[in-house]
């Protein structure tokens, strides 16, 4: 296999390169339920719901803690 003659540039590699690193905008949809925008085929984030149906319930973050609790440790 031949071997380049001269060395390319910095310049000419990165702009080589850069070409592929391009990211595309994701392409998002409304919720039926709750009209928040979320990615297509997709479970929503904020309800749960999918194709207008219930699918999972939405999980409560930590209970926050008691005073008591807070004292004892």
């Amino acid at each position: 296999m031949p071997n380049p003659k001269r060395k390319h540039t910095p310049h000419r590699r990165d702009c080589r390169r850069s070409a592929n690193s391009k990211l595309d905008v994701p392409s998002l949809s409304r919720c039926s339920n709750c009209g928040v925008a979320k990615l297509p085929h997709r479970i929503c984030p904020e309800c749960g719901f999918y194709n207008g149906k219930l699918i999972s319930l939405k999980k409560a973050g930590k209970p926050a803690k008691t005073q008591q609790e807070a004292d004892k440790q």
